[in-house]
């Protein structure tokens, strides 16, 4: 058996009977080919929660490279290996002089699962940058390309969470960035740390460092209290809920949605319930963010437990609100 406890930020008790590394996208190709059976993919583990024994054998993706595929002089093609860290992938892509990610900074997990959850954060996804894929497929071994728009990209999901799920193996990510900085300051969290800076004309980097900072203050890091990050959805609401939600919390956090609709702050939903750093059975909502949920049992507490727990979240949360919160992470049973 393999512990894979250690495999997830979540550090949830998991054990699987196999468990196979590999490091090219060839490698991957020919293994799939050879033995046709359900793979399970892992990548950086930040995203998923996985139950207390596995059966299912599980693939775990460390292809490495970050490569200029083309250039113009407004913007570059990179091709980047699936077990790249996000994290780093950013602050080399700013170093570099390309830009576009700098809002995405400080996310936890690899980059071959980005597309899966349309990563985002700051008013940036990675839908605005992301130009195709390569697959690898599980049953066959067969490689193939995919573009950004055949991949279904949606807030936080993807054909590959929903209609795909556990078809194909990211072997990498094309991502179309800029030569010249094209700054996204929407969130106005980002301009108000940027003004408490002094950036007036704020540099790519800058607003990388902005986002850094604020991360750090709100969120916690899942080497010090291990966590999946944003837990639950913003949850999407009709005006009229929104109106009718507004007379009973004059102060609700929400914000305009492109559908036309109000997407409410999960976090403050919780936050507003008194669950904000409160816990059972050593699974609760940080008392940093209540969006986050934390395991303060890592290797002992199991799926069973932050089920249980996020299953009080939405009920709290549709008692008061008549909301539903939609969870975040893939789950796997």
């Amino acid at each position: 058996m393999f512990d894979l406890s250690h495999r997830t930020t979540l550090a949830l008790r998991v054990q699987a009977n196999e468990v196979v590394e590999i490091h090219s996208e060839a490698e991957a190709s020919a293994l799939c080919a050879d033995r046709k059976r359900p793979w399970l993919v892992l990548s950086g583990g930040s995203n998923i929660l996985l139950p207390a024994e596995l059966t299912q054998p599980v693939l775990i993706p460390l292809i490495k490279g970050i490569v200029a595929c083309e250039q113009n002089a407004e913007s570059i093609l990179i091709e980047v290996g699936a077990g790249e860290s996000w994290n780093d992938l950013v602050w080399y892509c700013l170093e570099q002089g390309w830009y576009g990610l700098e809002n995405l900074v400080e996310i936890p997990g690899w980059a071959g699962a980005a597309p899966i959850q349309n990563i985002g954060a700051y008013g940036v996804e990675v839908k605005d940058v992301l130009d195709s894929v390569r697959l690898v497929d599980l049953d066959n071994g067969t490689v193939m390309n995919r573009s950004a728009m055949d991949c279904q990209l949606a807030y936080r999901s993807s054909i590959f969470k929903h209609k795909e799920q556990d078809r194909w193996l990211i072997s990498a990510l094309r991502l179309r960035l800029w030569r010249q900085p094209h700054l996204n300051l929407s969130y106005a969290g980002i301009r108000a740390e940027l003004e408490a800076r002094g950036c007036r004309q704020p540099s790519p980097v800058d607003v990388a460092q902005a986002v850094r900072s604020m991360r750090q203050r709100k969120l916690v890091d899942p080497a010090v209290l291990p966590n999946a990050g944003s837990f639950f959805q913003n949850p999407v609401v009709s005006n009229e809920q929104l109106e009718e939600i507004l007379r009973h919390e004059p102060d609700l956090m929400y914000f305009p949605d492109a559908s036309g609709h109000a997407k409410l702050a999960a976090g403050w939903l919780i936050e507003r319930c008194g669950l904000k750093g409160q816990s059972r059975e050593g699974v609760g909502c940080s008392n940093q963010h209540a969006l986050v949920v934390v395991n303060n049992r890592p290797g002992q507490n199991t799926l069973h437990e932050v089920l249980d727990w996020a299953g009080y979240v939405q009920s709290c949360v549709l008692d008061r609100f008549g909301v539903h919160l939609d969870i975040e992470p893939r789950i796997y049973h």
